[in-house]
């Protein structure tokens, strides 16, 4: 039970926070930070701190304009100081990090006069690695002179990039950035980054010659004495992926925020999923092969020498059973469509039973590599650490990252070889899995197999929920149809999980109109609808200052555009031609100027686009938000369920839309003083059974239909 103590801290922090702010409290805020104060307040816990009982989870939709990013920090701060336990909160948007960072915090700060301590927390690939900055730069000055590794250096940099680097190296070293990539000026390309970054396979940590002021783990103390740490995601999956507490504080000395919560489940799917491509894994073990033997012959350590030995047949056979498994994907059909890569789905996930003993054979061989690459790694950090009198300290440190990377791409190897040898039970849900066919100059294409899980709830049961402290999933848009079946299954959460639905304070009725117009045609028939569409809006976009246009289809949008007239077209800015980004700024400048401005996008404009008042007036939908009825992950996903005597497009297909739909809508109204239209042209909403469904899951807008 929350203690009196801690209940009056966070009422007077948030009547203080409201009068200083000039702000009268909101309902639906309220009930927030009562829900959040009452669930990780309650936890109850042993002498040693360790929790006890699963009620340790809350999902709280808040609707848009609750104020959740206050309320749960009020609520959650007090109870992790109270505690012992840092705060996490983790985002899927760059954009909500900023906020966090940037206005949240420092206003909360301000307001309450709490002592706030608090950090973001990055991976190692947004920070410089000194280390590989300076061999890049030594290894260009003696380009064409140095006889070690002459086959492998890269092309002479233009003199351009080289200035760019030396000037990121000096301003480092002058103290005036401190090596985030995020906060360098102007956009920095991948190209131009990746170079000058590491990963924690490439990384020698505390062997290495710049450890005490890497860029990385001067962040990582600040986010070591941080009372709260802001990270993403990603970087919190990544963490789980390696024990928990490698890179950030340990689960069960941790309270988790997980904002923008509805992404959780898709990014702990990409985060463990996994691909292979042949035909390069092959051209990659050659390579290594022959430059592990230019090290080794370069030396007179016998130790190394006879890892390089051992790692050879390993080697050869690898690449042999990768050809083989080569000519049996070129046995398969592949489906081809027009824009996309040639396909081979496995019916539910299940790949030819003759795969088996290849697919072991490989996971196999890569573990046998892989623990010889650990043994060849411990004699660097050994050769880093002066131990290896044979291999110069310089030498072990310039191969390591190379190292790294050979050991990274061979336990790609391995995890998705394990994923084919491995038949899934009966009573799980599966693994999709499909092969790509790629283009190649050899005989045979380049095939990439491909694994995902259909689900990660069993994940998140394991590595997260039975072993943090506490946890709050909150978002916008949690619900599907109103409920929240499908994010509890999805995630996997405890049974005894509080859940909380928050309705917006703005006035829907008011503020805004949903429009349904009379179309002859359904996206049943897609030419025919696509036509329609074109018409409409050859029509109506005149009219419409500031809009936004989503597409479920390149092709669509593609068609759509080539159908309007010039004069139209001046007005549309469409995705594909500029980053998202670009087109937000470009679009807010034109409505400054006091232009008509359009925008055409895709599903990642139906999320995280905040243009409030006269930068967004309509939000145009033409199709009904349904996944593409060909992707492996929800094609497998779909017979699993119908396999276990269920209707897939009401368990799956309609709750995911629904969920894609409200997001979609919600772009309209991002402030109380906001006014605008939605525009849906799709008659299925008023045809079918699952539309009033979705109708009513909607925001209560006022009914033009």
């Amino acid at each position: 039970m929350l203690e009196d103590r801690l209940k009056q801290e966070i009422q007077s922090a948030y009547s203080q926070f409201l009068t200083r702010r000039g702000l009268k409290a909101r309902s639906a805020q309220k009930q927030m930070i009562a829900e959040v104060a009452r669930t990780l307040g309650g936890i109850k816990f042993d002498e040693q701190g360790k929790r006890l009982g699963e009620t340790h989870i809350a999902a709280i939709e808040a609707g848009t304009g609750t104020g959740k990013t206050i309320a749960y920090l009020l609520a959650a701060l007090p109870i992790a100081r109270a505690r012992g336990l840092t705060l996490l909160v983790s985002t899927a948007t760059v954009a909500l990090q900023e906020q966090l960072i940037n206005k949240d915090l420092p206003e909360l700060m301000q307001h309450t006069e709490w002592p706030i301590r608090y950090t973001l927390a990055k991976g190692r690939g947004r920070y410089l690695c000194l280390s590989k900055v300076e061999q890049l730069l030594e290894q260009q000055q003696a380009f064409g002179q140095m006889a070690l590794y002459e086959d492998e250096l890269a092309e002479r940099l233009d003199e351009t990039t080289l200035e760019r680097y030396r000037d990121w190296m000096e301003s480092y070293a002058s103290g005036r950035w401190d090596g985030d990539r995020d906060r360098l000026q102007g956009v920095v390309s991948d190209e131009d980054w990746k170079p000058l970054t590491s990963d924690h396979m490439q990384c020698s940590n505390r062997r290495c010659l710049n450890y005490s002021v890497c860029p990385f783990y001067r962040a990582r103390e600040q986010a070591e004495e941080a009372d709260l740490i802001v990270a993403n995601h990603d970087l919190v999956l990544a963490d789980l992926s390696l024990g928990g507490g490698a890179i950030l504080p340990e689960p069960a000395k941790t309270l988790y925020i997980f904002d923008e919560g509805h992404h959780l489940a898709d990014k702990a799917a990409a985060h463990f999923s996994y691909s292979l491509r042949l035909g390069s894994s092959i051209k990659m073990l050659a390579s290594m092969e022959k430059k592990l033997r230019q090290f080794a012959d370069s030396f007179s350590s016998s130790q190394l020498a006879t890892l390089v030995e051992q790692l050879q047949l390993p080697t050869s056979d690898l690449i042999l059973a990768l050809e083989q498994w080569s000519e049996q994907v070129h046995l398969l059909s592949f489906e081809e469509e027009t824009g996309r890569i040639p396909r081979h789905r496995f019916i539910k996930g299940r790949q030819p039973e003759n795969w088996l003993p290849l697919a072991n054979e490989v996971r196999a061989l890569a573990s046998r590599m892989e623990n010889l690459l650990e043994q060849l790694t411990g004699l660097l950090k050994e050769a880093m650490e002066g131990q290896q009198a044979e291999i110069p300290r310089v030498h072990a440190e310039a191969f390591y990252p190379q190292l790294g990377v050979y050991w990274s791409r061979i336990q790609q190897m391995n995890w998705l070889a394990e994923s084919y040898a491995r038949i899934d039970a009966e009573n799980v849900s599966p693994t999709a899995r499909w092969v790509l066919q790629h283009e190649a100059n050899a005989a045979l294409p380049d095939y990439e197999c491909c694994s995902s899980p259909v689900s990660v709830a069993q994940t998140f049961r394991e590595h997260l929920w039975s072993v943090c402290f506490g946890a709050l999933i909150t978002s916008a848009t949690l619900t599907a149809l109103g409920q929240f079946t499908r994010l509890s299954v999805s995630l996997g959460l405890p049974i005894e999980s509080r859940f909380l639905q928050l309705q917006s304070p703005f006035d829907y009725q008011t503020a805004a109109s949903l429009e349904i117009p009379s179309m002859q045609t359904e996206p049943s028939q897609p030419d025919a609808h696509t036509d329609e569409v074109a018409s409409y809006l050859q029509t109506h976009l005149p009219q419409m200052p500031a809009a936004l246009v989503l597409f479920s289809s390149w092709r669509q949008m593609l068609r759509v555009l080539d159908q309007l007239d010039e004069s139209v077209k001046n007005r549309i800015l469409a995705q594909g031609a500029l980053s998202k980004m670009e087109i937000l700024q470009q679009h807010r400048q034109r409505i400054d100027e006091g232009l008509a401005s359009i925008i055409f996008g895709l599903a990642s404009f139906a999320e995280g686009v905040d243009l409030p008042g006269r930068y967004l007036t309509e939000v145009v939908i033409t199709k009904l938000p349904f996944s593409v009825p060909d992707d492996p992950v929800d094609a497998t996903m779909a017979e699993w369920i119908e396999a276990r005597g269920g209707n897939p497009f009401i368990e799956w297909t309609i709750p995911a839309a629904s969920v894609r739909l409200t997001q979609a809508v919600g772009r309209l109204l991002r402030t109380e003083q906001d006014r605008g239209r939605v525009v849906i042209l799709d008659r299925r909403l008023l045809t079918r059974r699952y539309g009033r469904q979705l109708l009513n899951a909607l925001p209560p807008f006022q009914a033009l239909y």
